[in-house]
């Protein structure tokens, strides 16, 4: 059975690691120092339950309810558009030490109700858990499939954790100037990036229902 859990380890590191909303967002609360420790775990518990949602059978939810689909992809193109401007913003103000310092008295439930709209209004961790994860698990049998559901949620945690501490540590190094509007910038590019991703999906989604 360890087999099934390498697996699943391996393809939940694939799917995590590249730069997306929700690890921008857990990179600059880990330089900031500020609850980056919750939002790692508020993060991993999420994958957990998208993930054993996926994989024990929510696949078919999403298959099933194009509506659903299309609310969740609009919903994560205004909000990502949204952040990503505050990013640019932040990453051209003429006093970037004055936003940051703002930016840091934010408050806990406001971090929090923005990790929920990074995590659950982005319809690619739907496509990732619920199709990829969710066709690949669905086959197999109830033994295995624990075992690789539990390998690919030891990605996430290992990740969210990982990337939240790291940032912390090296942020002396981050929180210049200079690192500060580098890192703004490219979060904001980030998320608009993935914004026009998601719209250029969303319009093909309407135009398949349509016709």
């Amino acid at each position: 059975m360890i087999a099934y859990y390498f697996q699943g380890l391996a393809l939940g590191a694939a799917m995590i690691l590249p730069l997306g909303p929700q690890n921008a967002f857990v990179l600059n609360q880990g330089i900031r120092r500020q609850y980056h420790l919750m939002i790692a775990s508020l993060c991993a518990l999420s994958d957990i339950v998208l993930i054993s949602a996926g994989i024990f059978g929510g696949s078919a939810l999403l298959t099933q309810s194009p509506l659903l689909l299309t609310l969740v992809t609009w919903g994560g193109v205004a909000f990502l558009l949204w952040y990503g401007w505050g990013a640019l913003k932040t990453a051209l103000s003429r006093n970037i030490e004055m936003v940051s310092a703002q930016a840091l008295k934010q408050g806990r439930l406001r971090l929090i109700a923005t990790m929920l709209a990074v995590t659950w209004l982005n319809p690619h961790v739907y496509l990732d858990t619920f199709v990829v994860l969710g066709s690949l698990g669905g086959q197999m049998a109830e033994e295995p499939k624990r075992w690789f559901a539990l390998g690919t949620i030891s990605a996430s945690v290992l990740w969210f954790f990982g990337l939240a501490l790291l940032a912390a540590w090296l942020a002396p190094r981050l929180r210049t100037v200079t690192a500060q509007r580098i890192i703004n910038a490219l979060v904001g590019v980030v998320m608009w990036v993935i914004a026009l991703m998601l719209a250029r999906e969303g319009f093909s989604h309407l135009l398949s229902i349509i016709n």
